[in-house]
């Protein structure tokens, strides 16, 4: 399945999500600075494909509004509202050969332990689910992962097993977790 526009979103050209301490949007410019730091620290980066120098980390910051620009999501700069910080990105995320429809994360370190994600992520499952019409969610997880795993468990997901990311990292051992719309909406 080709990660083509969803027509829905096309109506939503920025879309900006609110929790009661957080901004989710779409990238800007503003934002690299704080990524550039989080893919320079080797244990924020670990489990996202490893620690980046400034450049390559440019490179891979344009992911994320390009696939705005072409699929009509991707995920969100989350901000936090008091102070304007960036703290990382979160939400909807499909790249071609994508096991599923992928709810990502990453978080600057210095914004871990807040209950950011767990908030950030609930509000992004509720759009990926009303706005884009996913019927479930996956979130991509290495073995080794134990904090994404409790923030899976915390939104509502389970382990449904070993999953494959396509090349260049079919040989990064990963654990799919997920759920469906309905359990999402049961909660």
């Amino acid at each position: 399945m080709s990660p083509a526009r969803n027509d829905p979103q096309a109506s939503v050209p920025d879309p900006v999500l609110e929790t009661a301490r957080l901004v989710l949007r779409v990238p800007r410019i503003e934002d690299f600075d704080r990524y550039a730091e989080l893919l320079a620290d080797e244990q924020a980066a670990r489990y996202i494909g490893g620690q980046l120098p400034r450049a390559p980390a440019w490179r891979k910051f344009l992911q994320m509004p390009g696939a705005w620009m072409v699929q009509g999501f991707a995920m969100f700069s989350v901000i936090e509202k008091s102070s304007g910080r960036w703290l990382g990105q979160l939400g909807p995320w499909r790249p071609e050969g994508w096991p599923g429809n992928e709810i990502g994360w990453a978080f600057h370190p210095d914004a871990w332990g807040n209950g950011y994600a767990a908030e950030a992520a609930q509000s992004a499952m509720d759009w990926a689910f009303q706005t884009l019409g996913w019927d479930s969610v996956i979130h991509c997880i290495d073995p080794e992962n134990l904090p994404s795993q409790r923030l899976a468990q915390r939104i509502g997901s389970r382990k449904l097993g070993p999953g494959r990311l396509p090349p260049p990292n079919e040989n990064t051992p990963i654990d799919i977790w997920g759920q469906t719309r309905e359990e999402w909406f049961a909660r």
